[in-house]
């Protein structure tokens, strides 16, 4: 009896899983004419790179199909080794269809039975035909450089061009906007009109978008996760960028800091008006900020008696670890630390790793920056003597 249960446990687990198996799996099938003999691959588009799935050699009837398995929408190629190519959104379970003529491969096809795949097929079709009038205008601009009337005329097609351009902008930011869960926003986000990377959509806000709502229910794609990752690179960007315009149109004063010292006092930056401050950031945990601590003693004892004064802002969140780092490395100037990483003024001063320092003069003008050894008595050395 117990070896009877156990053939039904091991039955029903190989239901089960071939159950889930064929529930992943997909086709892709089709006609292609004028391509007899030649041979059609199937491959999955990765973030770096293809990676070959299936091939097969087309017969007398132009009639193809693979067969594969995704858990979840994955770009691939069905392309022949000539350079012509369809770029492919497949879903689990699709029974796609795919129709064209060798000539026009890559340009004129049908897709049926994979919604992902039509609008990859409407995104591409749009941008080709974006293309084909920026290429005619600017044929139309070489063709005429010389004429009399060749400024003129150059005015017009600038302006047009422009306008083509916008026009391929606002289609595809409506595209992502309209689709922020499908992943073929990915594919949106990343279509240049060139070689040269020019991105059709360079709006932050509609990439923030699609990034969170495609991370929200394909954390596991690989292009998502580049996107993703891509997006908070840029945003860092941005934000230091944004830091850099800070510093250049508010120079009488550097963003405020209050944060309390070790003994609880909350101490702000701005009460230390009056005197060159190195406000640095460290953390008690971090080799490098503790390999860097001496060098700050040294520079303090040298000047701290000629208005020199430190404002040492921890990334901590071990207390015990903090206050131990201060008396093993004899910080006897300004520390401060919320225990919590003190992400306000991290993200106020863009601070992407530690240690890292801001020099202020003495109305809180930001000086100089990311000062070490050498460079910081130097600094002082000018400012101070």
């Amino acid at each position: 009896m117990k070896i009877f249960r156990f053939l039904v446990i091991i039955v029903l687990v190989a239901l089960v899983f071939n159950a889930c198996k064929k529930s992943n799996e997909f086709v892709v099938s089709g006609k292609i004419t004028h391509a007899e003999d030649r041979t059609i691959y199937l491959e999955e588009l990765l973030v770096s790179g293809t990676k070959p799935v299936d091939s097969m050699k087309i017969g007398s009837n132009g009639e193809f199909k693979f067969k594969g398995e995704t858990s979840l929408p994955t770009y691939y190629l069905l392309k022949f080794d000539v350079g012509k190519h369809i770029t492919l959104l497949i879903d689990s379970a699709e029974q796609i269809n795919v129709e064209a003529d060798f000539a026009n491969f890559s340009y004129e096809y049908n897709v049926e039975g994979s919604p992902g795949s039509k609008l990859v097929k409407d995104l591409a079709t749009h941008l080709n035909r974006t293309i084909e009038k920026l290429d005619s205008l600017r044929s139309l601009n070489d063709m005429y450089v010389g004429n009399p009337d060749y400024e003129n005329l150059k005015a017009q097609w600038d302006e047009e061009y422009s306008q083509v351009v916008q026009e391929q902008v606002d289609y595809s930011t409506k595209f992502v906007m309209d689709n922020p869960f499908s992943m073929a926003s990915v594919l949106a986000l990343y279509q240049t009109f060139d070689n040269r990377q020019s991105f059709v959509i360079n709006d932050l806000q509609t990439m923030r978008v699609a990034a969170s709502a495609l991370n929200s229910i394909y954390p596991n794609s690989g292009h998502v996760k580049a996107l993703y990752a891509n997006t908070l690179q840029i945003l860092k960007n941005e934000e230091n960028r944004k830091m850099q315009r800070f510093i250049q149109e508010n120079g009488q004063n550097s963003p405020e800091i209050i944060l309390p010292d070790p003994n609880g006092k909350e101490i702000a930056l701005s009460s230390l008006q009056g005197k060159v401050v190195l406000l640095h950031f460290w953390a008690a945990e971090d080799r490098a900020s503790r390999v860097l601590n001496p060098a700050l003693v040294e520079a303090y004892r040298k000047y701290k008696n000629k208005g020199f004064e430190i404002y040492q802002v921890s990334l901590d969140n071990n207390r015990i670890e903090w206050v131990d780092a201060i008396d093993q490395d004899n910080l006897d100037w300004i520390n401060v630390g919320d225990m919590k990483g003190c992400l306000q003024a991290v993200q106020t001063y863009n601070i992407q790793t530690v240690p890292y320092n801001y020099l202020l003069d003495k109305n809180g003008v930001v000086i100089a920056q990311n000062l070490k050894g050498p460079g910081l008595d130097r600094a002082l050395s000018k400012i101070l003597n």
